[in-house]
């Protein structure tokens, strides 16, 4: 493995480097180029990573064009692949869209072009975003191989964005864009060991995306600081949560006690960094919610599943290109195509959701059901007298082992309220333990993406942890 130049470059923050072009320190052909090596060094070779999918195919002349452009400079960054962009192939992992040429960017994309990024490639992910079947494994898809987690190449990089987390983590980007319906932002940075934020639902486009659930889905920025994330999370959403990055005003959170994990080492661990926070002067009040995650979860799984039909259906038939127009097409497809796409386990959630019919009179009833839980019976109450919530949502990385499915055994159900009512999420690194990064969980009220960041910078600001190095065990 190549560390060097390449290595100081890769863990430097998106700061420094665009203070660095703006400086002309470095132009963004010199960065590009760097980076491109980093994951040719890292990731994209015998034992590597797998996190990065593709690399774009006129990467270099957009760093070129993009060097004088907007805050970024010709920054490179990463995209999840199931985000549009020309040069991509944003196949959401599925060789049923392998091949199919992107003909348009994601509205995402677009804004990250006209802040001056260069879109150096896009990150592998669980396939179909981890709605294919519950014996998934998350980080594996049918384009991209299995992701590996940078701590440890045995442990899951979680998911569903999987590359993007553990790309950051490796220092082969700065920042990357991610996606969650439900804990697929948080999931990975937690395990990885950085910082995710999942915004709002609507507050960043999700157009040109692969959908999974409109109610749900939302793209968000993966980085390794809080800054940075809050960089990238203005520009993807025209939001100003720059601005209370130093804010040091009176911060009331709120300690759930029902969202701990299984697991007594990070039980332990968050206990003392509530502890830390209460030392530096942060108000740290317990907080009780109801627990009901069984017919929460119920709910939400007939939820996702009716409007995958729907949602996905629309997406293929508008999508330019030949290929696979239909939910029913893409389960054709892999059942055509059994060594490829079906040798590690099944797609009973596609098979489930092509079944569902889409919108219907259940669905709208467990709809209904499950955002007044989330929303009326949970959170509102909850962030009633704080500012955010905090807790646990996974435990240390459990071992990948495809067709086996993943082991949540140890997780909290921290991430469903969140999903569930669309309000943001994030995870922030907490500490390490037996090698692996764990994550502090941050809860805020919808469309409070200022005061979800201002918390995370005081959290980061008392426990560190920004400036982590993967150990890369093979």
């Amino acid at each position: 493995m190549t560390f060097g130049l390449n290595h100081e470059i890769g863990f430097s923050t998106a700061r420094e480097l665009i203070t660095r072009l703006s400086a002309s320190d470095m132009s963004s052909t010199e960065l590009t180029e760097a980076f491109t090596q980093r994951i040719i060094d890292v990731d994209d070779c015998d034992g590597g990573l797998q996190a990065v999918l593709a690399i774009s195919t006129d990467h270099m002349e957009q760093a070129t064009a993009q060097s004088q452009v907007g805050t970024l400079r010709g920054l490179p960054v990463l995209i999840k692949d199931n985000v549009e962009a020309i040069g991509l192939p944003g196949t959401a992992g599925s060789l049923a869209l392998a091949g199919r040429t992107v003909q348009r960017d994601a509205t995402i994309v677009t804004r990250l072009r006209e802040a001056g990024a260069t879109i150096l490639g896009s990150t592998n992910l669980s396939e179909w975003a981890n709605i294919r079947s519950p014996r998934s494994t998350s980080g594996w898809s049918a384009v991209g191989g299995l992701t590996a987690n940078p701590w440890n190449y045995a442990h899951s990089a979680g998911g569903s964005s999987s590359g993007s987390g553990a790309a950051v983590a490796a220092g082969l980007i700065p920042f990357a864009v991610g996606t969650e319906t439900d804990g697929s932002i948080v999931c990975p940075a937690a395990l990885n060991g950085v910082v995710g934020i999942k915004p709002t639902v609507g507050t960043v486009s999700a157009k040109y995306v692969v959908p999974i659930s409109s109610s749900q889905d939302v793209p968000g920025p993966i980085a390794r600081n809080v800054s940075d994330a809050s960089l990238l999370l203005d520009i993807l959403s025209g939001l100003d949560t720059q601005s209370v990055l130093n804010d040091t005003s009176r911060l009331r959170i709120g300690v759930v006690r029902q969202w701990l994990t299984g697991h007594d080492e990070t039980n332990a661990l968050f206990s003392n960094t509530v502890t830390a926070l209460a030392a530096s002067g942060i108000d740290c009040i317990p907080i009780d919610v109801p627990d009901d995650p069984e017919q929460a979860n119920n709910d939400e799984g007939v939820v996702l599943l009716h409007e995958l039909h729907d949602d996905l259906n629309a997406y293929l038939a508008a999508r330019p290109g030949q290929g696979v127009s239909s939910l029913a097409d893409v389960v054709a497809f892999n059942n055509d195509n059994p060594d490829s796409e079906l040798g590690y386990f099944g797609q009973e959630y596609l098979e489930a959701a092509l079944a569902s019919g889409g919108r219907n009179a259940e669905y709208f009833e467990a709809r209904a059901r499950n955002l007044s839980w989330a929303a009326r019976e949970v959170l509102g109450p909850a962030l009633d007298q704080v500012d955010v919530l905090i807790g646990v949502p996974y435990a240390p990385a459990w071992l990948s082992r495809l067709g086996e499915g993943d082991d949540y055994s140890n997780a909290s159900w921290m991430t469903s309220p969140s999903a569930i009512a669309g309000w943001p999420i994030a995870s922030i690194p907490m500490g390490l333990i037996n090698g692996l990064p764990v994550g502090l969980g941050v809860v805020a009220r919808a469309l409070d993406e200022k005061g979800l960041v201002r918390a995370l910078a005081r959290i980061e600001a008392v426990i560190g942890h920004n400036d982590q190095i993967p150990a890369f065990i093979r």
